[in-house]
């Protein structure tokens, strides 16, 4: 059974009676995954950010929109509106797929692996996780990959509090240290 159905038909019910929520509309819901690569390196050399949104595409099956620097910092020999990274949100099926792409195959196949930790939240429901090698994924050949470069993933819940929305990752197989 897929990860959406199994949420609809088995998960949210059981949420929704844990949360001892009457409503069930207030039962929290995962809403958008958000995938963020960022580098420097683009700014030395600006065909990488073509790598980065190729390997980006592979593992998230949509195309990346480029992302944009908002200011000049001079330390960083940085200007405005230069591309630097790029950026994937997912919303309905292939958040879902990702989803348990991600924890069911890739986190697995992280060295010393030993569960997210569990303060990652934003206070209003998001939790954010930094991920160190894009090589954990199975679409991305080592062999092919010229950096190891890392990412950051947000998931993005409409729970109203960061207890509701861990309950919500909890439910869903989210491995989280003990």
């Amino acid at each position: 059974m897929l990860l959406q159905e199994a949420f609809n038909k088995e998960i949210f019910p059981a949420l929704k009676a844990k949360l001892g929520l009457k409503n069930s509309m207030l039962v929290p819901k995962l809403t958008k995954i958000v995938v963020n690569v960022t580098t420097g390196d683009v700014l030395v050399n600006p065909k990488l950010l073509d790598t980065i949104a190729v390997e980006l595409g592979m593992i998230t099956c949509q195309k990346p929109a480029l992302t944009k620097s908002k200011k000049s910092i001079a330390q960083f020999k940085l200007r405005e509106n230069v591309n630097i990274g790029a950026m994937v949100t997912l919303r309905g099926s292939r958040m879902y797929d990702f989803y348990n792409r991600l924890i069911n195959v890739a986190v697995p196949r992280t060295r010393d692996f030993k569960g997210f930790s569990k303060r990652s939240f934003d206070g209003n429901g998001n939790y954010t996780l930094g991920i160190t090698e894009q090589i954990i994924f199975p679409e991305i050949l080592p062999e092919k990959v010229d950096k190891i470069r890392g990412m950051n993933i947000t998931f993005c819940t409409n729970a109203s509090s960061d207890d509701h929305a861990r309950e919500l990752l909890v439910a869903l197989g989210f491995p989280f240290r003990s």
